[in-house]
């Protein structure tokens, strides 16, 4: 069977996974990660399983595909794939749940602290020789707002535990005894925009730091983003830390992700208090093994005819 890889970091965790797919007689071929489709028109000829990155998979690809089988997301979302496109064509799609959870849990706390002591902007006046000491907050301290409470939100309230805020988590379907059993209290939307720090670690494609509830919020709010760039309305949010009614932004993108440099939240005049990192939450070897592991398995266990733990469609 032929295996077109898309996905940047497939197999480069401690586990080779082309290697043992090459082992066991697949032919594995690695295409762009944009998924441009001139130069992957002749790799999807004759592909049977297609492990997808985060690039589009569309109907115009699935059209030259005529021998495949499954699409095998490298990842959770799977916004980037034409559903109705694959089910019309009977090719199956996969994902990875949870497997970068984790991962992502971890960057977001990481960010936190990066805003509340102003890591980032610390390093940046050392190396211009000032030493003058900035004042930070403590997280014990604030009311922090979690907003998604989905696997990773839920692992960043275990994480919090441990500094002892006061724990508000705020979902369209939130189970509040799961959220009171690990420590946070069901909040509303408007009643995160009353904390100290808010943590955003919701599904993308539905904007929730509006220029409306950016204008509820505390003076001095600390907002953190380790989901999606499209959930903040960053001209807003710009114009919140310009006048200061934001204390702070840490993200791990910017609209348009890597190609995002004209994002307003990168502009100069607010270096100081927003900190960018280039889409690495979930970039650790244990979630890139782990999400190679699942979507190979995934691919195999369909070509076998059998049904994948991790059914999309």
């Amino acid at each position: 069977m032929k295996f077109l890889v898309t996905s940047r970091s497939f197999g480069s965790g401690r586990h080779d996974y082309p290697a043992q797919l090459r082992a066991a007689g697949h032919e594995v071929v690695v295409g762009p990660p944009d998924h441009d489709l001139t130069a992957l028109a002749a790799d999807l000829a004759d592909a049977d399983a297609w492990i997808a990155g985060t690039g589009p998979v569309t109907g115009a690809h699935l059209d030259l595909a005529t021998r495949l089988k499954v699409v095998a997301r490298y990842g959770v979302g799977v916004e980037a794939v034409d559903l109705t496109a694959t089910r019309q064509r009977g090719v199956v799609v996969t994902n990875t749940p949870g497997a970068n959870s984790g991962a992502v849990a971890d960057h977001t706390i990481a960010l936190l602290l990066a805003a509340a002591r102003q890591v980032v902007e610390g390093d940046r006046k050392v190396r211009r020789g000032d030493w003058k000491a900035l004042r930070g907050r403590e997280l014990g301290a604030m009311t922090i707002g979690i907003w998604g409470f989905g696997r990773i939100g839920q692992g960043v309230v275990q994480r919090l535990s441990g500094f002892a805020p006061t724990l508000l988590a705020c979902a369209p379907y939130l189970d509040a005894e799961r959220a009171a059993a690990l420590g946070a209290r069901a909040a509303s939307e408007s009643e995160l925009a009353g904390c100290d720090a808010v943590s955003l670690n919701a599904p993308g494609g539905n904007q929730l730091v509006t220029a409306g509830w950016l204008a509820q919020a505390r003076p001095g709010l600390l907002l953190v983003n380790s989901a999606r760039a499209d959930l903040v309305d960053e001209e807003a949010l710009a114009a919140a830390l310009a006048d200061g009614r934001i204390a702070g932004y840490a993200a791990d993108s910017v609209a348009g992700d890597t190609a995002g440099h004209d994002s307003p939240l990168l502009a100069e005049a607010l270096a100081a208090k927003v900190t960018i990192t280039p889409h690495v939450g979930a970039q650790t070897v244990e979630a890139i093994d782990e999400m190679g592991r699942m979507a190979m398995e995934n691919a195999l266990a369909v070509l076998a005819g059998e049904p994948p733990l991790n059914l999309v469609l």
